[in-house]
């Protein structure tokens, strides 16, 4: 069972407030899909692309696993998701350091390999999310 994703039109809405509403709320259904995956010994990314496909965002099926797989690693444990509501506490993380609001540096203390790959999976996540939610807007208005 996977959390819901917001509705696709959602996902290009154009205010900025909304946007992160959407983002926040794709985050932790995607991360709590992933904790799910890695729970069950299933494919994390088939599972994510099976939650992310309905909204145009597939692609960022391999771009979720790697960030998440990499803030674990990070963290020295596994991640903490919940089951329903608001976002756990490594959620929130998660969501801070994509927004820039949680550097990486300021949140987790750990060797320089880790935390160099986990900072390119956090700019890598950024990137990929913004270009693919920008070719849904294209495609919602053409």
């Amino acid at each position: 069972m996977h959390a819901a994703l917001p509705p696709a039109d959602s996902i290009v809405t154009h205010t900025h407030s909304d946007r992160a509403t959407v983002r926040s709320t794709l985050i932790t259904a995607v991360a709590r899909c992933w904790r799910v995956a890695r729970d069950e010994r299933e494919n994390a990314q088939k599972c994510l692309y099976a939650l992310l496909r309905p909204v145009g965002l597939g692609v960022l099926a391999p771009v979720f696993d790697s960030l998440f797989s990499l803030c674990e690693s990070a963290l020295g444990r596994p991640i903490a998701t919940g089951l329903r509501g608001p976002a756990s506490a490594d959620e929130q993380l998660v969501l801070g350091m994509l927004d820039g609001s949680r550097p990486r540096r300021d949140c987790l203390n750990c060797d320089a390999g880790k935390a160099s790959a986990l900072d390119c999976a956090i700019c890598s996540t950024r990137i990929m999310l913004t270009l693919a939610v920008d070719d849904q807007r294209r495609m919602a208005i053409g």
